[in-house]
Formats: C-alpha cells, structure tokens, sequence
C-alpha cells in the first residue's frame, strides 16, 4: 500500500492551511471590507444631497443603507460588482455584446498573441546578447529604455500608423501586447542564459562541445526555470497591454471597450465588472504558466526552491 498521504489531508492539513489559504483569505476579507467601507464614504454625499434637496432628514444608518444598492454609485459595493459579473457571465448567451465572455474571449485573443510573439522575440534576443557582445553592448540598453516610454502614449501611434498601411482589427492589439510583453522575457532570459556555473561550462568545453550543444544541453535547460517566471510577468502584463490597445481605437469589442461604454454613460457597476474579469483572466493565464512551469521542472528534476531563484 502506499504510504503517500490522500490529497483532501493535504489540502486541509492544518500547516498547509495555515501557509497557503489563511493568508490568502486574509487579504480578500481586508480588500472587501475596506471596499465596503470606502464605497459607504464615497457614496453618501450623493445621498445627503438628495436628502437636502428633498427636504428631508436622513439618519447615518439609512445613508450606509441606502449607499450599498445605489444605481450608478461613484464606486459600486462588491455585491453590486458580483451580481454584474454573474449576469454578464451566466445569464447571457456568450454570443451577445452585452457578454463579459464575448468580450473576454476577444480581449483573449490579442492576449495570447501577443504573448507568443513577446516570448519568440524575448528569447531571441536573449540568445542574441548572450552570444555577441556587440548585441550585448547596443541592444540591451535600447530595449531597457524602450520601457521607460509610457504606453499609452505609443498605444494611439500605433494603432493609426497601422490603419494608414490596412492593417487592423487584432495585430495591432498584439503588437502592444507584444512591446509589453518581450521586456520581462529577454531580461529574464539574459540571465538564465548566463547562469550556468562557470565550472560547468568549462567542463563542456574540455569534452570540446560546440556552442550549440553547449546552448542546448547546458544554458538551455538551465535558463528554462527563468523562463517561465518571466513568461509568467509577461502574459500578466500582455493583458494590459491589450485592453490598453483597445481603449484608442474606439473598439465595440473587448474588455477594454466595455470599460470605455462603461466611462461613456456613467455606469461605474460596468467598469468595475470588466475590470474583476480582466484580474481573474490574468490570474488564470498566470496560473497555467505556472502549472506548466511545474510540470517541466519537474521532469527535468529541478527541485522547487531552485526554480523560484
């Protein structure tokens, strides 16, 4: 019999409880509760101005009350937020524009994109630098300044140099994804690249390997752990930059349309409904690079804390 111990006393163990879920639950109960209290503050002069307008008096209690379910309130209660995002979600068919997962999916869609083409061409300007000096000494301070330049300023530029030349719809979405996205993973890699101990590639060098097994069979594998963390960074951040991307263009689809629609009629319940939905999508991507992060480090046999590094 096996003496591995079943997966629901893992779970619920009190020491993997206490270190992984209780924090966790922590946090979300203080975000909640300072949620509550500031949409409460926020939302009562509204309801004392209509009290004084109608000319009568209004208790402390009945102002709390009466800020928790207001229509377009200045900042919408969690339960307000949820209730949104159920309806969007379930109550709609995911065809219809008024669908979060309509709007999600094509939000989506720029996302990964994006993301392959950062990755592709973090890594190969990783393996570039990491080859030639002279990549080394003229590229790596361009593409660390290249991130100093505030993207919703190179957003709008983008989209309509790429509309004067036909191209639109989705590639222009992930090329601001992909300008994002790249940064995380060239660095990361540069790194993971150079971190073979010395020893090591001495010792590949005494068997007289090429530089391609010596990429391969040594920088590669040991770069793979910093891969996935910075590709982790990068697809969180893919996702800005394609709602970013869809805020200039006056799009009818996408997350970052229904944040624009939601801005343009005053409906603050909306907004922060697509915004939950763009946190629990980045959660999610970042999430299954992670699981496929674990997964081939553990068939290469890297323990946990060295992966982390």
């Amino acid at each position: 019999m096996s003496s591995k111990p079943p997966l629901t006393s893992k779970i619920f163990g009190s020491n993997y409880f206490r270190d992984r879920f209780f924090p966790v639950l922590v946090v979300l109960a203080a975000i909640v509760l300072i949620w509550y209290i500031m949409a409460a503050f926020l939302n009562a002069p509204f309801e004392r101005d209509q009290a004084e307008r109608a000319g009568v008096e209004i208790s402390t209690s009945t102002v709390i009350k009466n800020t928790m379910n207001q229509a377009r309130p200045v900042l919408p209660t969690p339960h307000q937020v949820a209730a949104e995002v159920w309806k969007t979600v379930f109550e709609v068919k995911p065809s219809s524009k008024r669908s979060l997962v309509y709007h999600g999916w094509v939000t989506l869609s720029s996302t990964l994109l994006g993301f392959i083409f950062g990755s592709l061409l973090g890594i190969l300007l990783a393996v570039g630098i990491v080859h030639s000096r002279t990549l080394d000494k003229s590229l790596m301070p361009w593409i660390i300044t290249s991130q100093t330049i505030p993207i919703l300023a190179i957003a709008p530029m983008i989209i309509v140099v790429l509309n004067a030349i036909g191209i639109s719809g989705l590639l222009p979405k992930a090329i601001i994804s992909t300008y994002l996205s790249f940064f995380p993973v060239a660095v990361g890699m540069v790194k993971g690249l150079r971190s073979p101990d010395v020893m090591h590639t001495d010792l590949m060098r005494t068997y007289n390997a090429s530089n391609t097994q010596v990429f391969w069979k040594l920088r590669w594998p040991t770069a793979l752990p910093y891969l996935f963390t910075s590709m982790q960074i990068a697809v969180a951040i893919s996702l800005v930059g394609a709602i970013v991307g869809e805020l200039p263009t006056g799009a009818v689809a996408g997350l970052g349309a229904r944040l624009l629609a939601g801005s343009y009629y005053g409906q603050t319940v909306q907004i922060w409904a697509a915004l939950v939905v763009a946190a629990i999508m980045a959660a999610a991507l970042v999430a299954l690079v992670g699981i496929a992060a674990h997964y081939v480090n553990k068939r290469m046999g890297i323990k946990p804390e060295r992966a982390a590094a």
